[in-house]
């Protein structure tokens, strides 16, 4: 798949007192791309509820490499640096890219399905996997272990 990004104006809302970009909205630009990427290829909110899962995240981490601030616009991609067989687990980054071509930070993330019932995680059920597998791999991908050799 091509390239999936999306751009965003900075808001008073999402800064500190500096006038930078504060940390929490970095993750919530993120979540934003990844849940718009989701939603356009059939798995939106509802579609969650209605099939008893949803994405739970474990790890993130967040690099800060140039200011962005109050009123700059800033792009955010999705690619995935990983992904088991069974797509039980994922492992995405969101790329931070300032109006002027130069990066601004980078949020790699850790995840699975979580099974609302059970609360455990689930690889994923195969029309979320055809989505998964035909999504934008960065050029560092690597496949993850799959659920049931997790230790």
């Amino acid at each position: 798949m091509e390239r999936y990004a999306k751009t965003f104006k900075v808001r008073w809302a999402d800064c500190d007192v500096n006038g930078h970009m504060r940390n929490t909205a970095y993750s919530e630009y993120a979540i934003e791309v990844r849940m718009e990427y989701l939603t356009e290829h059939g798995f939106g909110f509802e579609r969650f509820v209605e099939m008893g899962f949803g994405p739970v995240i474990l790890r993130e981490e967040i690099d800060y490499l140039r200011e962005v601030r109050l009123g700059q616009s800033v792009e955010v991609d999705l690619t995935y640096v990983g992904l088991s067989p069974d797509c039980g687990r994922f492992r995405f980054a969101h790329d931070f890219t300032r109006a002027d071509g130069k990066p601004s930070a980078r949020i790699v993330l850790a995840g699975g399905w979580l099974d609302m019932k059970t609360r455990r995680l689930i690889p994923a059920p195969e029309p979320l996997a055809a989505v998964l597998r035909a999504g934008p791999r960065a050029k560092d991908f690597e496949e993850l272990p799959p659920l049931r050799d997790r230790k």
